[in-house]
């Protein structure tokens, strides 16, 4: 049977993407934060896994506000890297894993979510930076991926309870599915942010901080955050935080913590990053 072995989650600021294409990883301003990305590089060489599902929200390449779906699950053979203005990132094709993402739509609708199924996606800086850092620019990427795009763009964004409990269908039908897959949730956006308004450049490292203790030591609490304070303590974009409670739904309450790195500023962004695995006793 599909496992779920472990989980990620980093922001996915598309100036990290533009430092890496642009090779300058190594500058004074960008090195410290790429060193905290060395743990997960090394981490993703050993664990393998088969299938990552990444969660992710599209920044109007896929979905324009005409057409904005709470939760989309990627069906698709393929995703090209999206053109957001510039021309699209010398990224490698996308690889998705149709046989599964099937399987998921059928338990996870089953389970009354209603999701909207895309069998054409082209995937931008939110779901290609990700991939760039933990596995750097590669010909090809080392696993296949189902992503899942959530609406953090257009109010209403969906409660993190209910991102939390999406994360719960998603194991329950990875755990269901008969191929024997290693599976890797990752949660991407974040941290506090604002990009317009008075409060642009707005960054809550307290706050931050206190997400990350609760994320690994009590997500259910977590869980129940309102809105109102991801908009009043992470910034307007803070919300994108939302989509971590997905990754955190599908892994253990009890986790093994394997790297944590925060770090300001990237950009007008504050980055964070998790690394964790599922118990020993689970694995077994």
């Amino acid at each position: 049977m599909a496992k779920v072995t472990g989980g990620i989650t980093t922001s996915h600021v598309p100036a990290i993407g533009a430092a890496i294409d642009h090779g300058k990883t190594g500058e004074d301003y960008w090195k410290p934060l790429f060193k905290g990305y060395e743990y997960v590089k090394e981490w993703a060489k050993k664990t393998k896994p088969d299938v990552v599902i990444l969660v992710f929200n599209d920044h109007a390449t896929a979905f324009d506000l005409n057409v904005v779906p709470t939760f989309a699950l990627g069906c698709a053979e393929e995703y090209q890297p999206a053109d957001e203005g510039w021309g699209p990132r010398k990224v490698p094709v996308v690889k998705g894993h149709p046989e599964l993402a099937a399987h998921i739509a059928q338990s996870v609708v089953q389970d009354d979510f209603d999701l909207t199924i895309v069998n054409k996606m082209d995937v931008d800086h939110g779901l290609t930076v990700p991939m760039s850092l933990v596995f750097d620019q590669n010909e090809e990427w080392p696993c296949q991926v189902v992503p899942l795009a959530v609406n953090v763009v257009l109010y209403p964004p969906p409660s993190g309870k209910r991102c939390f409990n999406l994360g719960k269908a998603l194991r329950k039908a990875i755990d269901s599915y008969p191929e024997d897959l290693n599976v890797q949730v990752w949660g991407t956006g974040g941290m506090s942010h604002q990009l317009q308004g008075p409060r642009a450049g707005f960054i809550n490292s307290e706050f931050d901080n206190d997400f990350l203790d609760k994320f690994v030591d009590d997500p259910e609490a977590l869980a129940e955050m309102p809105h109102i304070k991801y908009l009043r303590e992470a910034g307007a974009e803070g919300i994108e935080l939302v989509m971590w409670m997905v990754m955190r739904g599908a892994m253990d309450i009890a986790v093994d913590l394997k790297h944590r790195f925060y770090h300001v500023p990237a950009s007008n962004t504050a980055v964070g990053h998790l690394v964790m695995e599922n118990s020993v006793e689970d694995k077994a």
